[in-house]
């Protein structure tokens, strides 16, 4: 069976720079640079650091979305194919 790597295939799993804007992330949300007890400043009556927290949590979220919408193609050939042959390139027969 010939298992050819395709071009077309892409997995930004496999990048460096991916996990290196992930860990930036998650050490940003992380308040742990902030002095411990702090409350203040509030912002809209939140704790500063649980907003930089969400902040970031939420760029989180938002990085991975637009990797596995933009930068992930797994599709394979015969399905992207049949999908322009407008067969949706699905095949439910048994």
């Amino acid at each position: 069976m010939d298992q050819r790597h395709d071009e077309h295939v892409r997995e930004p799993i496999r990048s460096p720079w991916v996990w290196v804007v992930m860990a930036l992330i998650v050490l940003a949300g992380t308040p742990l640079y902030l002095p411990a007890g702090v409350v203040e400043p509030l912002v809209f009556g939140i704790p500063y650091w649980m907003v930089v927290s969400v902040f970031f949590t939420i760029a989180f979220a938002a990085l991975t979305s637009w990797l596995c919408l933009r930068r992930w193609n797994l599709v394979e050939q015969r399905e992207e194919a049949a999908a322009e042959a407008g067969d949706g390139g699905m095949s439910w027969e048994i």
